[in-house]
């Protein structure tokens, strides 16, 4: 084995037999040998004089979320703006144009599509990720690797590597190493594909290296199912590192990036969550394709030397990066490339999503059976709510679906703090909203009616199957813990008409509300804090009056709260639970809370005797703009306010809301 390889090995965890595996699988695509790790053949023909030039089309996927097909199951109805299966009809007629000019494709997908609906998910629960639907449909539409997403790792590397071992092509991630060198991880570090990309027989194939990097807090998210198990590098020193070694050592004509990455506003940290711009700015790679933050990519407001794809989320776009190719000297260079994206799905003025693609009948009819089973499995009683439950208003006003996952979560864990240091203090209960429209749209809304509630309906206000935490917080961590959840909010100016609310580059998800204690949010005060956790201004404050019983919370006062495992483990990068003291508790699944709760297996929490714990706090009756979906119209009643009316409809299909703070 050469020196560097058994570096590699040692450095990434892949042992000899997953390495055996990669090196000889083989797989034909349209006619176009695929070898991985293919020995190059040193003495082919030499080329002739006359310049030869090929073509390269990368068709690109990613941030799937496992939405195989058009269908919400948490609705129980089809939508078109989601879903493999039109995507394939967009990859299919991709391959046909680059097949007439005698170029070649690669197929690929860059993470967090593995699980993510109960199509995916339901075989986990039940005991049986063996016949895992991903594979089922990445091995239908044949493609040529797999990168991995943080989301991959969210029911723990068994279930990843069961998962794994059913796609049919290589699945990689470079920034991950094994603690244990002789355990086998279910990717490898790297691949080394080979495509015929001209139709001279002068012409030798080209090399095209691919390496895969996530964000490093992937560990911190999952910590109860990784610690001891993994290591996780910073993902630009990755890149560098295998980049160079594909090209010096694997003799790469072409190296490519599967970044499951996207674009920060700030991010102090040291470990970045999102490096697509330093990755891009990288000499050793020739191409990305970006994820994470579900974007589309490129539009005119980032620019790269590199052609850069960030294909939306859930199956909405297709990714295309087209790359021209010249021969010289024996070796295929990069003259120049260009990304572009195909939508599924685009909407006409007055909203209605129209799909530009039909549904692939091949993936429909493949995973039939499985769709039923999944829609009857969902649709299993667990009890009922007395109220509607949506997220059109989470951001602006009560949210009673964040209010029964908060009262869940408490009558779960109360029981369980008897016996701990927490027993005599106040328990709180953290909350955020799962789907809340934002880059994934305006159809991505909780929407469950009152009255019988069934599984379907839990998973739809619960759409991440996160764990229960709680933590020891003081009065000035809990206050922390607000400002951040805050900073969902743009700066307002009092008096100053037409604002737009909601700061687009900040997740919902990240906005915890915190029942059990009352406060107003001041939006006219600047951010304390910035995205990345790092303090923005020491002297801002937009809590105002937060107070527990009615009496002020001071700094030295302390508090239990429960939340998910993904916000106590560090996700949303709140700063004021690093210093927090984490209880030791057994596993409880947020959804599971949930069904016991509304199936009547605990009783009514003291938290729900609470008022709903937050206001804006009165900006003279300055009017903001807010945006959300368009079913919310009927929902418009909830809000027993003539604070807010519609004023139509975005460019891109939201409602727009004019509200009076």
């Amino acid at each position: 084995m050469p020196a560097f390889h058994a570096a590699t090995a040692a450095l990434f965890g892949v042992s000899n037999r997953t390495r055996l595996l990669l090196i000889n699988s083989q797989r034909t695509q349209n006619g176009i040998d695929s070898e991985i790790f293919k020995l190059r053949n040193m003495t082919g023909t030499e080329p002739s004089a006359e310049k030869i030039f090929g073509k390269l089309r990368v068709l690109a996927t990613t941030d799937l979320h496992a939405n195989l097909l058009s269908y919400d199951y948490y609705s129980d109805r089809p939508n078109p703006g989601v879903g493999l299966s039109r995507v394939s009809m967009l990859v299919d007629a991709a391959r046909r144009e680059a097949d007439a000019i005698d170029g070649a494709t690669l197929l690929v997908d860059n993470g967090d599509s593995l699980f993510g609906t109960p199509i995916a998910e339901q075989k986990i629960r039940v005991g049986e990720p063996s016949s895992a639907a991903v594979p089922k449909a990445f091995s239908l539409l044949g493609y040529d690797a797999v990168g991995l997403g943080n989301h991959e790792f969210d029911f723990g590397l068994e279930a990843l590597r069961l998962t794994a071992a059913q796609i049919t092509c290589p699945v990689i991630c470079s920034n991950i190493r094994a603690l244990n060198p002789d355990m086998d991880l279910p990717f490898a570090p790297y691949a080394v594909l080979e495509r015929s990309v001209s139709a001279s027989p002068a012409a030798p194939s080209l090399r095209i290296g691919l390496l895969s990097v996530l964000p490093p807090h992937t560990m911190k998210w999952g910590a109860y199912q990784l610690t001891g198990a993994l290591e996780f590098d910073q993902m630009v020193d990755s890149a560098a590192v295998i980049s160079q070694h594909l090209k010096e050592n694997e003799n790469c004509d072409l190296v490519i990036c599967l970044a499951h990455t996207g674009l920060a506003d700030h991010d102090n940290s040291q470990i970045l969550e999102n490096a697509l711009s330093p990755l891009a700015d990288l000499d050793g790679l020739d191409a990305i394709v970006a994820g994470h933050t579900h974007l589309t990519l490129p539009d005119s407001d980032h620019q790269f030397d590199i052609p850069v794809v960030m294909p939306g989320a859930y199956g909405s776009h297709l990714g295309l990066i087209d790359l021209d190719l010249e021969l010289s000297r024996g070796r295929w260079s990069l003259v120049s490339g260009h990304a572009s994206l195909q939508p599924i799905a685009v909407r006409t003025d007055d909203g209605e999503l129209v799909p530009q693609v039909d549904e692939d009948k091949r993936m429909v009819e493949a995973l039939a059976s499985l769709h039923q089973e999944t829609r009857e499995q969902m649709a299993q009683p667990v009890g009922r709510t007395e109220h509607r439950l949506h997220s059109f208003f989470s951001l602006i006003h009560e949210d009673k679906a964040l209010a029964l996952t908060a009262y869940a979560q408490a009558a779960a864990i109360r029981p369980l703090l008897r016996e701990t240091a927490a027993a005599n203090i106040p328990l709180l209960s953290a909350s955020a909203p799962g789907k809340f429209g934002g880059r994934a749209g305006p159809t991505r809304y909780s929407d469950v009616p009152a009255g019988a509630m069934h599984l379907r309906h839990v998973a739809d206000i619960q759409p991440f199957p996160n764990e229960l935490r709680a933590v020891i917080v003081t009065g000035r961590e809990l206050r922390d813990w607000l400002e951040m959840s805050a900073g969902v909010f743009n700066h307002i100016t009092p008096g100053q008409a037409g604002q737009m609310l909601i700061d687009p580059d900040r997740a919902g998800h990240n906005f915890d509300v915190i029942f059990g204690v009352e406060y107003e949010i001041d939006v006219s005060a600047p951010n304390r804090f910035d995205s990345g956790g790092g303090l923005s201004d020491a002297a801002a404050s937009r809590i105002r009056n937060l107070t527990w019983n009615g009496v002020a919370v001071t700094d030295s006062q302390y508090f239990a709260v429960v939340s998910s495992s993904f916000r106590i483990n560090g996700g949303g990068n709140f700063s004021a639970l690093e210093t927090a003291t984490p209880l030791p508790l057994p596993t409880v699944r947020t959804r599971d809370a949930i069904c016991d709760y509304v199936g009547g297996k605990r009783p009514p929490d003291p938290l729900t005797h609470g008022a709903y714990p937050w206001r804006f706090s009165d900006l003279g009756g300055t009017t903001v703009e807010f945006l959300t979906g368009p079913d919310a119209r009927k929902h418009l009643p909830d809000l027993q306010t003539d604070t807010v009316r519609p004023i139509g409809l975005s460019h891109d299909g939201f409602l727009r809301l004019q509200l009076t703070l």
